[in-house]
């Protein structure tokens, strides 16, 4: 999670494809380099362990656009693809 966030912040595209599971990956990233990300808060995770296939993290990620302060609050979904952990989806 904090590596995806670090890419957000460093507008990395690339890397966020790389890490985003593959039935649920778009076709292509446009991230907007007008957005400038603040802070990452982790307020909770679930499995994820060694021997887990599946687990979440609850966040809050903070952002400044057009000089407007912002947020995201999330619970994402990663899986483990190919042997590595990669961004599913977001839980409703």
């Amino acid at each position: 999670m904090r590596s995806r966030y670090s890419a957000f912040a460093v507008g990395d595209a690339d890397y966020l494809l790389r890490t985003w599971h593959s039935s649920t990956r778009p076709p292509g990233l446009d991230l907007d380099p007008g957005q400038r990300w603040l802070r990452l808060d982790v307020l909770g995770s679930t499995g994820g362990g060694l021997f887990d296939s599946e687990g979440t993290v609850e966040f809050v990620a903070y952002l400044r656009q057009s000089g407007v302060r912002d947020s995201l609050h999330e619970n994402s979904r990663f899986v483990r693809e190919d042997g590595h952990w990669v961004y599913l989806d977001a839980l409703a």
